[in-house]
């Protein structure tokens, strides 16, 4: 009986492996366009070669397509058009207050972690390079636990959530603009799977 069925689980394993046609997506998060190979060809040819391919937020990239009825079904938390592709809260000059304006942003992340209970957040805060290494490092922690108390007031498991501080050091824009500043005094939402 083990002989029989290991045959045939060979043998759907091999049928599997050399089904002809399909698409395989390669997600570019640099910026540039995806491009899509026949399994098993292996060319690699970039968009406009004969080659499918697709923008963010339609189908074919992973966790971002689109059913056929143009409804979102794919991963949540990718679909550009969610609260949840939002991952970033924005903090005034030497502030740690959460602004009101990320209340729907916190809310839908709130929901969706408490609807996954197994899912895990690290919250990592950041800091514009104006003042010290230890202020700045100091103020990013802040920002970080500010965001992990609101999340916990609207219900989160405390276990799920973790507040680290990267002070100055992991600036999203460079530069001696208040706009680059700007972009720096932040704390990003990172789920543990992604």
């Amino acid at each position: 009986m083990n002989k029989i069925f290991g045959v045939v689980l060979l043998a759907l394993t091999l049928a599997a492996c050399s089904t002809k046609g399909t698409q395989a997506t390669v997600e570019d998060r640099t910026g540039g366009t995806s491009t899509q190979t026949a399994a098993g060809a292996g060319d690699g040819k970039p968009a406009g070669s004969g080659a499918e391919t697709t923008g963010v937020g339609t189908a074919g990239v992973a966790g971002s397509s689109l059913d056929g009825s143009g409804s979102y079904a794919g991963d949540p938390r990718k679909n550009p058009a969610s609260p949840l592709s939002k991952r970033s809260i924005y903090f005034d000059f030497d502030s740690f207050v959460v602004k009101a304006e990320y209340n729907p942003v916190l809310e839908a992340h709130a929901a969706y972690l408490m609807s996954k209970r197994d899912a895990h957040v690290i919250l990592q805060g950041n800091a514009d390079d104006r003042g010290s290494r230890e202020y700045n490092l100091a103020l990013g922690q802040k920002r970080a636990e500010a965001v992990r108390k609101a999340l916990v007031a609207l219900g989160v498991s405390d276990a799920q959530l973790e507040a680290v501080s990267f002070g100055e050091e992991k600036p999203r824009s460079e530069g001696d603009t208040e706009s680059a500043y700007a972009e720096n005094r932040r704390t990003d939402v990172v789920y543990g799977d992604e």
